[in-house]
């Protein structure tokens, strides 16, 4: 299994997000990735720094408005008299309203889908350090070179949609993994079809909607309730996909303080779902929010029960690229992450015998 992470990640800083009106401090901070590493070379891990992929597989997955605006709008916004060191929106578009501004509040605006996803002087470096992260590990993946590869991305990325940044995401590494490993599987003369499971706690609701009228990419997600939890507004269980995606999109919705058990239980339902889709290669969203301890704690899931989830994963017998999501408990992220890898690997070990 191979390693990537891109250090450039580190320069994402986001100070705050609201939380029910109150400013708190970002549990998205550098010190994650920090921890994730440490996790990987205390296990003697080779951690490998990505090469720039340019542009393309970002504008594979992401409008050129909205990378445009992530490109240019912290020095445009800092160029406004008193402006704040990062951006946060005050306004936000809705239904009622789709005419495209032409000034960095009102883009703000169109672009942040909330107010924990701050834009900071590091963060357009920091976003393209995570999509060449996850663009390397897929393609290692999907040329064959590798069974296997975790792509360590930070901030993470799966309520990116298209054209809007959102809780704590700005690029969607796990859609630009997932789209940079179809043409590399059509080259081989396999049939293109790839699978996103998520198990991040929060529904990913921007891989959803990249892929939701799409026939060749599964998006599956075990996720809080979107009823008492973040996104809210995508997330459950009718949702399964429009034209011809319809039915490439599961939904598994869970009630707040969901066992271990049953989490696991779902997990294998949704391996289940996608060994019938058929995908030449997986695409995992890990996060580990989903653990007991972690502050936005929404299920139960132990560190014994991540080794568990990582023999699952490795059992489903696919080309694999894990990309991080999610995890905000600094102290126990780095024994998550050895918990799942232990189990992974060993799963991997044991199918192959």
């Amino acid at each position: 299994m191979r390693y990537v992470f891109a250090e450039a990640q580190l320069r994402h800083r986001p100070p705050t997000f609201l939380v029910r009106g109150q400013p708190k401090p970002s549990p998205e901070k550098a010190e994650r990735a920090e921890a994730l590493v440490g996790s990987l070379r205390a296990r003697g891990a080779t951690v490998e720094e990505p090469p720039s992929y340019g542009a393309g597989p970002r504008a594979a997955v992401h409008s050129a408005d909205y990378l445009r605006f992530l490109e240019t709008a912290h020095a445009r916004w800092s160029a406004l008299p008193d402006a704040s060191e990062v951006i946060v929106p005050n306004v936000h578009r809705n239904t009622d309203m789709a005419e495209y501004p032409t000034g960095i509040v009102g883009q703000a605006g169109w672009h942040m889908a909330d107010t924990a996803c701050p834009i900071g002087a590091g963060t357009w470096e920091a976003v393209c350090g995570g999509a060449d992260t996850a663009v390397h590990a897929a393609l290692m993946v999907a040329s064959g070179r590798e069974r296997a590869a975790y792509a360590l991305c930070r901030p993470p990325g799966h309520h990116a949609s298209r054209d809007m940044a959102g809780g704590f995401c700005y690029i969607n590494n796990a859609a630009v993994a997932a789209q940079a490993m179809l043409p590399v599987l059509a080259q081989q003369g396999r049939a293109p079809r790839v699978a996103v499971f998520d198990v991040d706690v929060h529904h990913g609701n921007g891989t959803q909607a990249i892929f939701y009228e799409r026939d060749d990419v599964l998006v599956v997600s075990i996720h809080g309730d979107p009823n008492n939890f973040y996104p809210w507004f995508a997330g459950y269980a009718h949702e399964r996909g429009k034209g011809r995606g319809l039915g490439s999109n599961l939904n598994i919705p869970l009630p707040m303080g969901t066992e271990e058990s049953t989490f696991l239980d779902a997990v294998d339902g949704a391996l289940t779902h996608i060994a019938a889709f058929g995908p030449e290669a997986l695409v995992l969203s890990l996060g580990f929010d989903t653990y007991v301890g972690d502050p936005l704690a929404f299920f139960k899931v132990t560190t014994p029960g991540f080794a568990a989830l990582g023999r699952k994963i490795a059992g489903a017998g696919l080309p694999t690229v894990v990309v991080q999501e999610g995890g905000y408990d600094c102290d126990a992220l780095a024994v998550n992450l050895a918990s799942f890898l232990d189990g992974f690997e060993g799963g991997l070990t044991e199918a192959v015998r």
